[in-house]
């Protein structure tokens, strides 16, 4: 594989799996068995028909868990701990057959990148779950699906222009994730400012109520 298609490949797989792990894993199988592409040796084994169906399986329930409004946000706390380390692998197994350096220097990068994309995914979910309507999850929800699958066909078919792009999306996340950030902070002590307000209501409660009986 080219050194900069193999370069666009892992880092928009790493990036993309952030995002959806299960769809990155879906979409390079599929596309190797069917012959569109060389998956390199260490991602052959994405071509396994028992690691698809796995992988589709996997698609499947986090395709409506990731529209359920509040449902999304814990299935996107679990998968913390999925989606940046399968983005490292991903990405160090593109580049596996180059210097062992340049494969430990794209699992550090690999997972930096599914860890920038996670975020910003998890943080938007976050917000958008502060609104009872459940429209907004399923456009956001779509809209990642529809990001993955073009970010990998770019990758494949425009490698340079992908890696551009990807570079320029970074930098958008850098730029939001702190204000982002300060948002969910603002969520969170409106909850907790809400929720204590009750709590002493319900201490002051009794205070109002007159004694049945007179000394």
């Amino acid at each position: 594989m080219e050194m900069t298609a193999g370069i666009a490949l892992a880092a928009g797989a790493a990036w993309a799996s952030g995002l959806n792990v299960y769809a990155v894993i879906l979409m390079l199988g599929l596309t190797g068995t069917a012959g569109y592409m060389s998956l390199p040796p260490d991602l052959e084994i994405l071509m396994h028909p028992l690691v698809i169906a796995a992988a589709g399986l996997m698609y499947c329930v986090e395709f409506f868990a990731d529209k359920t409004p509040g449902v999304d946000t814990g299935w996107d706390a679990i998968h913390t701990f999925i989606r940046i380390p399968a983005g490292a692998v991903v990405a160090a197994a593109t580049l596996g057959e180059m210097d062992p350096a340049v494969q430990v220097a794209a699992f550090i990068i690999g997972g930096g990148l599914a860890a920038s994309s996670h975020a910003a995914k998890a943080g938007t979910r976050v917000m958008l779950n502060t609104s009872p309507e459940p429209v907004s999850n399923w456009t956001a929800s779509v809209t990642e699906d529809l990001v993955v699958v073009g970010g990998i066909w770019a990758a494949l078919n425009h490698p340079v222009a992908f890696l551009i792009a990807l570079a320029v999306i970074i930098g958008i996340t850098i730029w939001i994730l702190p204000k982002l950030w300060r948002a969910i902070k603002h969520v969170g002590n409106s909850i907790r400012s809400f929720l204590s307000g009750n709590a002493q209501e319900t201490v002051d409660q009794p205070s109002d109520i007159k004694p049945l009986f007179k000394p």
